[in-house]
């Protein structure tokens, strides 16, 4: 187990406070390129002379191979090592977001979006894992909390800086700025020690003792559904102010409600880790969940569409951090093949969460979208609350 107190290991070896902020370095990036693309919708529409449809259809080709590489890279960190697998994963992001910068046209854009995904996928499980391999599980939640806040500026950052950078500069140097990201903090993670984990059986065998475990497979339907009502009805949230004809400036500045709201809980979050139980930190991210977009669905206005952010970001940082605590314990013995399938589906779900409700978006009936996340949001929270009150009755 590695130390996490922030004590010095080694004159060349960052300690535990020092290895944390690289790996919200990692994560962060992640989350600026996955969240970048939301507030470029409408400018890269214009740009190209396309539908809001068929740029959306970029968002959900990213979206998917983001899942679908999560299960890839979690193989591979069992082989190649975990910090190995985040500097692959960054050199190929690094290329992807200049051909992203140079593309011609939408279809060269959608292609390296596509691998823009692909290879940013494989920073979150991997730091996921990193925390699952060396901080205890007793303390563990604070250092994916955390994590989470990371994320939760980097959502800001790219939900209020994609628009701001879009309309001075021009949306190609948005991803312009994700790849030099890439390529600073591919150099950094060369100090980023291995972690210590088993030698690798079978290729396909973590796989197996995750599928035989039931636990495991609710966990994975409950982040599918969250994917889908969180991160799926988010991407919508600026271009439903957009539509109105508020700039994406104006858009992304609003949007980055979630965002700022993940943030401040987070820290509210890892205050209670160890005094609530996890299905309590539960109950009150799936509370707010079930109200999240009774705003939006009310009405579509700058007011509205902050609040069902902010309310997204807070139970987010309950829910969200809940649900990944659990899916590194679900099953120990294969946490990185866990974790990559909790990412998978996560993002699997965003990514047809997005693409079913694009026709809708595209019609201007935004209020429709954020009533059909609100339908399923309600029962997504009581299960998942329930789920992980008798997981831990029965474990």
């Amino acid at each position: 187990m590695s130390d996490t107190s922030g004590g010095s290991v080694d004159p060349d070896v960052p300690d535990g406070a020092a290895r944390l902020r690289l790996l919200q370095l990692s994560a962060l990036t992640s989350t600026v390129d996955r969240f970048a693309i939301a507030p470029l919708l409408v400018e890269i529409a214009r740009g190209f002379d396309a539908s809001l449809v068929a740029v959306a259809a970029v968002a959900s080709g990213y979206f998917l191979a983001y899942g679908l590489m999560q299960l890839v890279w979690g193989l591979l960190s069992d082989r190649l090592g975990r910090v190995r697998v985040m500097r692959i994963a960054l050199a190929g992001l690094a290329v992807a977001a200049l051909a992203s910068v140079l593309a011609p046209n939408l279809a060269i854009l959608a292609v390296a979006r596509v691998v823009a995904g692909a290879t940013a996928a494989a920073l979150i499980p991997t730091t996921l894992v990193y925390i699952g391999d060396t901080w205890p599980i007793a303390v563990r939640q604070r250092a994916l909390s955390d994590l989470l806040a990371a994320s939760a500026v980097g959502t800001a950052v790219a939900t209020i800086g994609a628009g701001l950078v879009a309309e001075l500069v021009g949306w190609r140097a948005v991803f312009g700025l994700t790849g030099a990201a890439a390529v600073v903090l591919w150099w950094a993670l060369r100090r980023l020690p291995e972690p210590g984990r088993d030698e690798p059986g079978p290729l396909l065998r973590p796989l197996r003792l995750v599928v035989r475990r039931g636990w495991a497979w609710v966990v994975l339907t409950l982040a599918l559904v969250e994917g889908a009502v969180a991160l799926g009805a988010l991407t919508y949230l600026a271009p439903s102010l957009q539509a109105q004809g508020w700039s994406s400036g104006v858009a992304g500045l609003v949007a980055a409600g979630y965002g700022i709201g993940a943030l401040l809980t987070s820290r509210v979050v890892r205050r209670l880790v160890g005094r609530v139980p996890p299905a309590g930190l539960a109950a009150v991210g799936g509370a707010v969940l079930a109200v999240t977009w009774i705003p939006t669905t009310v009405s579509v206005t700058v007011v509205t569409v902050l609040a069902s952010g902010l309310l997204l970001g807070i139970a987010w940082a309950f829910l969200h951090t809940t649900l990944q605590t659990w899916a590194t314990e679900v099953v120990p013995q294969a946490r990185a093949a866990a974790v990559a399938l909790f990412a998978t589906v996560l993002f699997l779900g965003s990514s047809v969460g997005t693409a079913l409700v694009a026709p809708l978006a595209d019609a201007g009936a935004f209020d429709t979208v954020f009533a059909i996340a609100l339908a399923v949001s309600v029962p997504l929270a009581v299960v998942a609350v329930a789920a992980r009150a008798r997981y831990a009755r029965v474990t």
